[in-house]
């Protein structure tokens, strides 16, 4: 018993210094992008060795039940970096935050989060319809207010004589050596050039170091979230009775296009589902889900009601 004790305290004491080694802490600001041990929010430590194994596979088995539904193994990878993060978080009684989050990996982390009822998390991306978010964990307590980690900048530049798109910021941005993580969304200002919005710590960075969007000189500023120039998107929403949630049944009828012919763009690799490509005409939607098709645009799922002949009453936001 006193040999099974001392191997279990020593895999403990290991396994403490790997994860303090693993998670080191910068200005209270934590990448996701980490290799994280899974340790539940409070654990209670077995006097057995086989003790750790059950606490790593309690923990996994919560995880899964957060990310039930999520079919795409890179967002369920990154969704559990997150969530470990939120663990840190409650552990430490810190706030902490992400790097700017991918949309899908943004939309799931948010579902799982608001399951973990100590903890309140926060995405901010600059204005309501970021798709790109950084969010921020802690208790709620400590996150009484938006935390101050994005920064907006301006480009601009003579584009009136040589037009950029949308992809020349994109790519000019990149070019200077800031992982895509970093900055969120950019939006596109046409001959008035273009906002990104970045972490702050690399604002003076990309200040000094873009100098140029293709071949048209450029200066930056720093500029107030507030004065972000964005436009509200425009929407027509309708309601859709269909026998299914299936994606070739809705979009369809959403995009107003034959049930084949959708199954055909879905062959094609045209039909994407919160940003991932579709594979299988029969994936299943929710409320919120966004489905976007090369050339139609994109569909947001509203409400959905069941209907007295056990149909579906799908509320259908066109984006126009």
């Amino acid at each position: 018993m006193a040999a099974t004790s001392f191997v279990a305290a020593s895999l403990v004491r290991r396994a403490a210094v790997a994860f303090a080694l693993s998670h080191p802490l910068i200005n209270n600001k934590v990448s996701y992008h980490r290799t994280l041990v899974t340790f539940p929010l409070s654990p209670r430590l077995s006097s057995s060795a086989s003790g750790i194994c059950h606490l790593a596979q309690a923990v996994k088995r919560d995880d899964d039940d957060l990310l039930k539904g999520v079919v795409d193994k890179t967002v369920i990878e990154e969704v559990k970096h997150v969530l470990e993060m939120a663990r840190r978080a409650s552990l430490r009684r810190e706030v902490l935050h992400t790097n700017f989050l991918t949309p899908p990996v943004l939309k799931e982390s948010m579902l799982a989060l608001e399951k973990l009822a100590d903890l309140k998390a926060v995405a901010q991306g600059g204005y309501p319809q970021a798709e790109r978010c950084r969010i921020s964990v802690g208790h709620p307590e400590l996150l009484t207010s938006d935390p101050d980690i994005i920064v907006a900048l301006s480009i601009t530049g003579n584009f009136g004589f040589q037009p950029c798109s949308h992809g020349d910021f994109l790519g000019a941005i990149l070019g200077t050596g800031i992982a895509r993580e970093k900055f969120g969304d950019v939006i596109f200002q046409g001959e008035k050039g273009a906002q990104v919005i970045v972490v702050p710590d690399l604002a003076d960075y990309l200040i000094s170091s873009l100098d140029k969007v293709g071949s048209v000189p450029v200066s930056l500023t720093k500029i107030p979230l507030i004065a972000l120039d964005y436009e509200q998107p425009r929407t027509k929403s309708f309601k859709a009775i269909e026998l299914s949630l299936r994606i070739d049944a809705i979009a369809s009828a959403g995009f107003k296009i034959s049930r084949s012919k959708l199954v055909d763009l879905i062959r094609d690799g045209d039909v994407r589902l919160n940003w991932t490509p579709v594979t299988k005409n029969g994936a299943t939607l929710r409320t919120g889900d966004i489905v976007s098709v090369r050339g139609k645009g994109r569909l947001k799922i509203g409400e959905i009601n069941s209907t007295k002949k056990g149909k579906f009453a799908v509320e259908l936001i066109r984006y126009l």
